[in-house]
């Protein structure tokens, strides 16, 4: 194109132009014209603050109108529309860009604000207290508060029954004081497992786990979870010896076995009668109709209605609703306040005892679960009498605290009256007896295995009551007398046993 030199005065410009050098002078600007049309031109500048003039280059494009030798060319600039489009995509993208930081941010925003939600929430939750009164619940039904749940699979081992133990545990005579809770929670596990309801109502195992692990009972001397696993065990006995795999649905011995590991959730230790008299929270909340029960029964269905132990969740809506309404059904029919009225409807349909009768088979449940949770007796002397202590030892906590309360006292509860042969005899002769007897006629082969028993207990505190009345009529005269009536006392009580 040509070179230039601003440093010698005057200043010229030499240009090539098809291989002729040509001098250029006295011009500020020369235009050029290149093979595409792009228009060129060299122009003197004086920057500022400096008195010597400088060449400077610029190229743009544009159209190029020549008169006389040249035509009109209208020349569009392909690489220009080019960078224009380059432009506008770059700016949308850069806006896409801003717009999805943007929207990241604010996810980030609202990320921190749940997380700081669900602090504040953990935080009231464990410093909120239950409000109680006189007996107090571990669940306050009133406010609101949910059962803690407990995500994790339960972590109690997982226990291999030998072939003894699983015919052990269909029978009656089973001692279940050799178990310790972790192996009784593997136990029952296996009874839902056996009698085919786990795959029945599509049970999740690992949920039907966490709800055994979840089965609320306190440390009370008699009502327990050894309590609850007793009444289970002697239910899933019946189910077996009296056959009722072919005679009820397996939805019906899914009711009978929930009902009985239920039965008796956050017993609190003192009966309905004190809850009544003392006017307790339970009391008032149920209007004083068989406010225990009708506890158990929220209670069993606030921890079903955690989703982690909902043994009930793969079960469609109107056989839930069945279900929850039949184990309520049968665990208010537990209010030994009722004893009689059930007792007397069975009596009436045992006769002509139908199993396609739905209201038959309601009352026959009842029944059941009535026997399974008093029946303690049936069991051999040495797994029964235990049980004996600690009901007595429960019934006179109540008393206790009822003479301390100022409130009535059952005489069958209180320490300075009962004994065990007086709490028993009566229990075992007007109440197990007459019921067994009846479920009987339906079920004889029972006889043998539960009702003998019951008459052979009956016979044994008869005995000892025989025992305790000779012993309070003769009058000791010394202290080798007092000595000679122990020793007769310990010669008679192992002639009884014997």
């Amino acid at each position: 194109m040509g070179s230039s030199s601003s440093s010698y005065a005057p200043r010229n410009i030499y240009l090539d132009v098809d291989g002729k050098v040509q001098k250029v002078t006295s011009i500020t600007v020369i235009f050029l014209f290149t093979s595409f049309f792009a228009r060129t031109f060299l122009q003197q500048i004086k920057p500022f603050g400096s008195c010597e003039l400088k060449w400077s280059l610029r190229v743009w494009f544009i159209n190029v109108f020549c008169t006389n030798q040249f035509s009109v060319f209208s020349v569009i600039s392909h690489r220009a529309f080019h960078i224009n489009e380059m432009k506008t995509e770059l700016t949308n993208r850069l806006t896409m860009l801003e717009k999805r930081v943007e929207l990241e941010g604010l996810k980030v925003v609202e990320i921190e604000k749940c997380k700081n939600d669900l602090k504040n929430l953990r935080e009231e939750m464990s410093s909120r207290g239950s409000s109680r009164f006189n007996c107090s619940c571990k669940y306050n039904l009133d406010d609101g508060k949910k059962v803690t749940p407990r995500r994790d699979v339960p972590n109690y081992p997982k226990y291999t029954l030998s072939q003894e133990t699983i015919e052990a545990l269909k029978k009656p005579t089973f001692d279940v004081w050799h178990w310790e809770h972790n192996e009784m929670l593997s136990c029952l596990e296996f009874m839902y497992h056996d009698l085919g309801l786990v795959k029945e109502l599509n049970m999740n195992p690992i949920t039907l786990k966490r709800w055994l692990v979840k089965k609320n009972y306190r440390n009370n001397p008699f009502h327990n979870f050894r309590h609850c696993f007793c009444v289970s065990q002697m239910m899933y006995g019946m189910i077996h010896l009296c056959n009722l795999k072919e005679k009820l649905t397996l939805t019906d011995l899914v009711i009978l076995m929930t009902t009985a590991v239920c039965h008796d959730l956050d017993h609190p230790g003192y009966n309905n009668t004190y809850q009544i008299n003392a006017r307790t929270e339970l009391a008032v909340r149920y209007n004083d109709i068989s406010p225990l029960e009708n506890h158990h029964c929220a209670v069993a269905f606030q921890i079903i209605s955690l989703p982690e132990c909902n043994i009930f969740a793969n079960v469609n809506p109107d056989t839930f609703k069945n279900i929850r309404q039949a184990i309520i059904t049968l665990i208010l029919a537990t209010d030994m306040a009722r004893h009689g009225e059930i007792l007397e409807c069975f009596k009436q349909k045992v006769k002509n005892f139908d199993f396609s009768n739905e209201e038959h088979v309601i009352c026959l449940k009842k029944v059941l679960v009535k026997c399974c949770d008093i029946s303690n007796e049936v069991r051999p002397t040495e797994v029964a009498e235990p049980w004996v202590d600690c009901l007595l030892e429960e019934y006179f906590m109540q008393s206790d605290r009822e003479k301390s309360e100022g409130l009535p006292v059952a005489p069958f509860m209180d320490r300075d009256k009962v004994t065990k042969p007086t709490a028993q005899i009566g229990f075992i002769k007007f109440v197990l007896i007459p019921m067994f007897e009846t479920v009987m006629e339906l079920f004889p082969q029972i006889e043998e295995i539960m009702v003998q028993p019951l008459r052979d207990s009956r016979d044994h505190y008869e005995e000892l009551k025989l025992l305790e009345d000779a012993m309070t009529e003769v009058k000791p005269m010394s202290l080798i007398n007092q000595h000679l009536l122990t020793e007769i006392q310990h010669i008679m009580e192992t002639l009884v046993r014997q």
